[in-house]
């Protein structure tokens, strides 16, 4: 059994500190909501969860059962997917989903075709990302974090960008990966958290 133990971290730029003395226990099945207003810092928390950025005090640990997974290994068991993650703008569709499962396979043997049907983007699988639109974009990203063979699923603002139609795919699709995973979601938007029976409020871990 996978668990994320976070251990008094705080996290602070320059003199201000953004969270601070936050213990918490991310557990598969439980998936968690991580709230608070636009600039409280949930995507910075997000971004120390995934080791994306260090925390200036205390311990992000990765477990699997009891024997402690090293940092370095992490990124394997993890998918993060938000408006501000970069994708390669010169590939096209097809090009991005080929290069992105040589690192990190689609599970139940999913072909490269049956994902962009999935994500309702079979007829742009020509087109360069430069030219996509940014909700085209968010199903991208969203898609690769629920089908990629992963244990961690961290979601930094899910819906931003998506019309209605994406909202609606979004919310059956994020139901389907819940099984058997560590959910993260991030989000000021109690409708693209609902199936979250836990939230983790950063305005209480504020100094």
């Amino acid at each position: 059994m996978t668990n994320i133990s976070l251990e008094n971290i705080g996290k602070k730029f320059k003199n201000e500190w953004i969270f601070r003395n936050l213990s918490f226990e991310f557990s598969k099945n439980e998936p968690i909501a991580i709230i608070g207003p636009n600039g409280s810092g949930k995507s910075t928390l997000m971004q120390a969860i995934a080791g994306m950025i260090p925390v200036n005090e205390g311990f992000v640990r990765y477990f699997e059962h009891t024997i402690e997974i090293p940092e370095e290994s992490w990124h394997k068991l993890l998918s993060f997917s938000s408006p501000y993650l970069e994708l390669i703008e010169e590939f096209t569709l097809q090009e991005t989903v080929n290069f992105h499962v040589k690192f990190k396979p689609f599970i139940n043997g999913l072909s490269t075709e049956e994902f962009l049907q999935i994500i309702e983007l079979e007829n742009h699988s020509n087109k360069p990302i430069k030219n996509f639109s940014s909700g085209m974009r968010q199903k991208l990203k969203l898609g690769l974090s629920f089908y990629s063979q992963n244990e961690i699923i961290l979601l930094d603002e899910p819906t931003a960008n998506l019309d209605q139609k994406g909202f609606e795919w979004y919310q059956k699709q994020v139901l389907n990966a819940l099984n058997n995973k560590i959910v993260l979601v991030s989000s000021n938007e109690p409708k693209e958290y609902d199936f979250c029976k836990k939230h983790l409020n950063i305005l209480n871990f504020k100094k």
